[in-house]
């Protein structure tokens, strides 16, 4: 058997890494890893916001296709009746714009979301559609007029979600058109 003698004019070999290198390198990767972690949650809320976004967008623009080739205000009644005329108790008996101001279908209501074709979205929690229509100067739209007043009507439709943990609903988007009678 042979032992090593340590030669004073020859430099020792470690073999392995001191303390130090360890922790740097622990800390090198820890950091890597965190920051690609916080990477992937960024994604995922933008990735939920997006999803969130284009549902919202679809749910204005099935109101806006609804109410599209419909009057401004009733054609037996005219602006007599703001909103529903008496007779018309049902979403699918709603046969002018003005009949839609304040409406709201929401799935926690049981009437919605809606689609244009006047039925409910199934499975859609949370989400609600609000549409408010007003009377608007037709020389200058940012001008509110008192209901039945005008030829012209802007209708805007908000719509909203509240998340099971959310406290309150947040608007996701708003969608306003000028309507001409």
């Amino acid at each position: 058997m042979r032992y090593r003698c340590h030669h004073p004019n020859r430099p020792i070999v470690r073999r392995g890494f001191t303390l130090i290198e360890s922790a740097l390198a622990t800390v090198i990767i820890g950091t890597g890893v965190l920051a690609m972690v916080a990477a992937q949650q960024t994604f995922h809320r933008q990735n939920d916001w997006a999803q969130r976004s284009a549902n919202a967008m679809r749910l204005a623009g099935e109101i806006r296709e609804l109410t599209l080739n419909m009057p401004s205000h009733d054609p037996v009644t005219g602006v007599e009746f703001w909103g529903p005329e008496p007779n018309e108790t049902l979403v699918e008996d709603w046969d002018d714009i003005d009949d839609f101001d304040n409406a709201v279908f929401s799935f926690d209501l049981g009437n919605g979301p809606i689609t244009a074709m006047r039925t409910p979205f199934a499975a859609m929690p949370g989400w609600a559609q609000r549409v408010i229509v007003s009377n608007v100067d037709p020389f200058d739209i940012g001008i509110t007029l008192p209901n039945g007043t005008s030829e012209m009507l802007r209708v805007e439709v908000i719509v909203e979600y509240q998340g099971p943990i959310d406290l309150e609903p947040t608007e996701i988007t708003r969608l306003i058109w000028i309507q001409p009678r």
